[in-house]
């Protein structure tokens, strides 16, 4: 996936490490990164629904490729809040749902 305006890494995360998107969580970048790696399926969700909520588009690529996101959807489109439409709109839009 190509991304049009990702975050510069040093924009990223605030001086303890912890990126912006995650500003309601304790934990570092590293840890998201480790814990979207070889965390549980559960967790990855919980995570990827999270990043899909509150960073910027272009930045979900960051960290998680589209057909991650397409596997993980069933557990994620509950978990989307307010951006549901949005997210489902662009997976159908790249073939990743079918429509309707």
């Amino acid at each position: 996936m190509s991304v049009l305006c990702p975050t510069p890494p040093d924009r990223m995360v605030d001086a303890h490490g912890r990126p912006y998107f995650l500003w309601d969580t304790d934990m570092t970048l590293i840890r998201f990164k480790e814990l979207l790696q070889a965390g549980e399926d559960e967790v990855r969700a919980h995570l990827v629904a999270k990043l899909m909520r509150q960073a910027k588009p272009d930045d979900v690529f960051t960290f998680v490729e589209l057909r991650e996101i397409g596997k993980l959807w069933p557990q994620l489109e509950r978990k989307l809040g307010r951006t549901r439409e949005f997210w489902t709109w662009w997976m159908e839009r790249w073939g990743v749902l079918s429509d309707g």
